[in-house]
């Protein structure tokens, strides 16, 4: 059936014809695009389908380059810590849970920020102790790289001071009693992590169902996640989203980055990158070289400012980095790397360098802090830098005190990467920040959070609407090298788009915060409506 999409402003990001008023749909694909009287005109049939968008905006679809879904699912079922700004409100949640809690069972939560604390600090293993005596508890950081637990979950580990801890992650003691204090970084979590119950299968569908249509109702048309370590490997992930998105047919398209420690699994099963539909791809392998800021585990060059005898975790060694490298490459997979630090990225293009390209461009995932060399070395035809803008208004103002007014101007450098060639993708890192791209989209634009007035922290590296939106758009589809299917309104392109309440590019940036997700439309189907009826694609 063909349907006529119409009487819209359709910025479509496609040079040859800027803006349009309507669209022509068929078959899930853009056949024909133009004024509102020439698509009636020569598409106009009885049978045709005529959608008045009542002069709304329409973009390409919303893409979000990096995100898990997984955890946005589990998050639903655990405590939300991100509103908490103290010590006694975070241990007051936890012991108002733990109350409610076998001896059996854990408590979970996730988002904590200790720099968002007014007051009291972290607790003390101790405090968590006396709020949770009888069940374990596992409070994760914001990042996702930093977890706090009490004593019940080391005793659950089997936790002693031999230990073998996994590599790149460290338990954090006491200086004066050597003792752990609660907080384990990066992969040191896994120790206690592997002791919780699976969700079952049911379960992990039902959320990751949720999950799914709350990116529709964001705009979002198409994700990048990371998912196998929280859905129980490949098989597993594979599986769920097979018969959420293929057989209940779902509507959003998902592409699957590939943890490292399944790559092997991926060749038996003969999958690679592209392996799948429309709707369901595999991505790239995810690897980690650091951390996070917020745990000081991001690896720097030179020391934390506030930290002189610390430069971050490095989680694989130079020797192991090749090895994941070439395990990847000798299975003619592109590599997702998360890098935040300077060192860590440096890191990560040496070893990069000594591999051919693959037919998928390799990613950075979130390239955080760049030094000028670092920002030459990132424009390559095989490179897209996946970036968060959201992270500005989680890391700022704090993140100069951690590592120095002069290397916080090099952090989140938007404008001078677009400027320097450098192919962006726009994500959000959802859970660690939130899932909705227009928050992401303000944030390129304004460097600052929605309640501030000033003019952004380091505005000069602030983006217009345009390049924020196209980063969102066009740049997610060149991080998963699909652009000549997605990423501009196009003929022959999928009929992915984006409805708008206002303009975006004719409103102040704070307006933005004001604006609504009208529709979000893929394959040429509604699957989300706001205020709407039940829709095409409705869970």
């Amino acid at each position: 059936m063909t349907t006529i999409l119409t009487n819209g402003r359709f910025y479509t990001f496609d040079q040859s014809q800027p803006t349009v008023e309507a669209v022509v749909v068929k078959d899930g694909k853009i056949v024909d695009l133009g004024s509102h009287r020439d698509m009636l005109l020569q598409w106009g049939r009885p049978e045709a389908s005529v959608r008045d968008l009542d002069g709304k905006t329409a973009t390409p679809g919303l893409i979000d380059s990096h995100l898990h879904l997984s955890s946005i699912a589990t998050k639903m079922l655990a405590m939300d810590l991100g509103s908490i700004t103290s010590k006694e409100g975070l241990l007051q949640l936890v012991k108002e849970r733990a109350n409610k809690t076998l001896a059996t069972e854990w408590v979970q939560g996730r988002g904590w920020d200790e720099n968002r604390f007014i007051a009291g600090g972290l607790p003390t293993i101790e405090e968590l102790d006396a709020v949770s005596p009888h069940c374990p508890v596992l409070l994760t950081r914001v990042c996702g790289h930093v977890v706090l637990v009490n004593s019940k979950a080391l005793e659950i580990a089997g936790y002693s001071a031999d230990m073998d801890i996994p590599a790149g992650g460290t338990v954090v003691l006491d200086p004066l009693t050597q003792k752990p204090t609660g907080l384990l970084l990066e992969t040191a979590a896994n120790i206690v992590q592997r002791h919780i119950p699976d969700l079952t299968y049911e379960q992990l569908k039902q959320a990751l169902r949720r999950a799914i249509g709350q990116a529709m109702q964001c705009g979002l048309t198409s994700v990048h996640t990371e998912d196998l370590r929280g859905l129980g490997g490949l098989d597993q992930t594979w599986r769920l989203y097979d018969e959420l998105l293929n057989e209940e047919k779902l509507g959003l398209r998902c592409n699957l980055l590939i943890y490292y420690p399944h790559v092997k699994r991926l060749v038996e099963r003969g999958m690679y990158a592209g392996y799948g539909n429309e709707k369901l791809q595999i991505g790239a392998v995810k690897i980690f070289a650091d951390g996070s800021f917020g745990g000081r585990t991001a690896y720097l060059s030179a020391p934390y400012t506030d930290d002189p005898g610390n430069v971050g975790s490095e989680i694989h060694d130079d020797e192991t980095l090749y090895q994941l490298f070439k395990e990847a490459r000798d299975a003619k997979m592109p590599i997702a790397v998360h890098t935040i630090g300077d060192q860590a990225l440096e890191n990560v293009l040496d070893t990069l360098g000594k591999f051919p390209t693959v037919a998928y461009r390799d990613r950075m995932i979130h390239t955080s802090l760049l030094r000028p060399d670092l920002l030459k070395r990132l424009k390559s035809p095989s490179i897209v830098a996946d970036i968060q803008p959201r992270f500005v208004v989680g890391d700022f103002p704090w993140v100069a005190e951690r590592i120095g007014e002069e290397r916080a101007k090099q952090a989140y450098v938007w404008k001078s990467m677009l400027d320097a060639g450098i192919m962006c993708a726009g994500g959000s890192d959802a859970p660690v920040e939130p899932l909705e791209p227009l928050l992401g989209i303000h944030a390129a634009v304004s460097r600052r959070a929605p309640q501030d007035t000033h003019e952004g922290y380091y505005p000069s590296e602030n983006l217009t609407i345009e390049e924020a939106v196209r980063i969102f758009t066009y740049g997610g589809a060149l991080a998963t090298n699909e652009e000549a299917v997605k990423g501009t309104l196009s003929r022959g392109k999928y009929a992915d788009m984006t409805v708008y309440s206002k303009n975006l590019f004719e409103i102040e940036h704070d307006e933005l915060l004001s604006t609504n997700i009208e529709m979000t439309i893929i394959n040429g189907e509604v699957c989300y409506e706001r205020g709407g009826n039940k829709n095409l694609c409705e869970i």
